[in-house]
């Protein structure tokens, strides 16, 4: 089993080439003990929802244009560049494709996608994957209207930069909120309290924070971030956990299920 194991990761390696957002990248992600992936979702001009995230075609295809101008047949036949510029033979990966290979406890956070929902909520019902799926989006109230009214009530965890925003979420009983991603830029801001953590723990829910680090100027819950627990050490996340935090999200899935191994 173990030597299976280590064949399935050198294969999906040698395809996956760093290129985000991929049934591979998704598959690679489980593999590296993630227990959810991420992907962003949008749709072609004839309405087929593909992985991908809008404003990296350049970064991607080495051309500058905009995806969802595209029908489908179109991106079905464009070739993504790995991160050596050199063209891969993969194409855009179809989000129906992803939906049929879950399987198990596998989980998958559809992030960038509210701005279709109306759309997409109804496709998504054609799978019958609701215990594998998780929605997120900003506190909007027209998104929370749809997510209320929607017949399948699929998990959902919405983005939000203080309390005020949980509070007006937790007014839609027909949304099957789970948890709440916390955004604290800085160690002073509101979110990044230990208390802010607890009073969200207490309210039966999850609390996520993105460990990624964006850019130099952006960090999405003060100082702990994959930068700084790669560099500095994993008491970084020590630190997330102190706090009550139960989620975290990273771009070093395989690092972080080691040492959450370790605890």
């Amino acid at each position: 089993q173990k030597e299976n194991k280590l064949q399935e990761i050198k294969t999906i390696e040698k395809e996956l080439s760093n290129i985000e957002n991929t049934i591979e990248s998704v598959k690679a992600s489980f593999i590296s003990g993630a227990d959810i992936a991420e992907i962003d979702v949008l749709p072609s001009k004839d309405g087929v929802f593909y992985l991908f995230h809008d404003g990296v075609e350049l970064k991607l295809f080495g051309e500058k244009f905009d995806i969802r101008d595209l029908h489908s047949e179109e991106i079905d036949k464009l070739k993504y560049f790995n991160s050596l510029r050199h063209i891969k033979g993969q194409s855009p990966t179809r989000l129906e494709d992803v939906l049929n290979s879950l399987q198990g406890d596998e989980l998958i956070n559809i992030d960038r996608s509210w701005f279709y929902w109306e759309e997409l909520l109804p496709y998504l019902d054609k799978f019958d994957k609701a215990k594998h799926i998780l929605l997120k989006s900003k506190v909007d109230r027209k998104l929370l209207e749809l997510l209320n009214n929607h017949k399948v009530k699929y998990m959902y965890f919405p983005i939000i930069y203080s309390m005020e925003e949980l509070d007006i979420v937790q007014e839609y009983p027909g949304i099957n909120l789970i948890g709440a991603e916390m955004i604290a830029f800085t160690e002073d801001g509101e979110l990044f309290k230990k208390e802010s953590v607890k009073e969200v723990r207490s309210r039966g829910l999850d609390v996520i924070i993105n460990s990624e680090k964006l850019d130099d100027e952006t960090d999405l819950f003060g100082d702990i971030h994959d930068d700084n627990a790669i560099i500095n050490g994993f008491d970084v996340w020590d630190l997330a956990l102190e706090k009550g935090v139960n989620i975290i999200q990273t771009d070093w899935p395989w690092i972080l299920d080691g040492y959450r191994k370790n605890l």
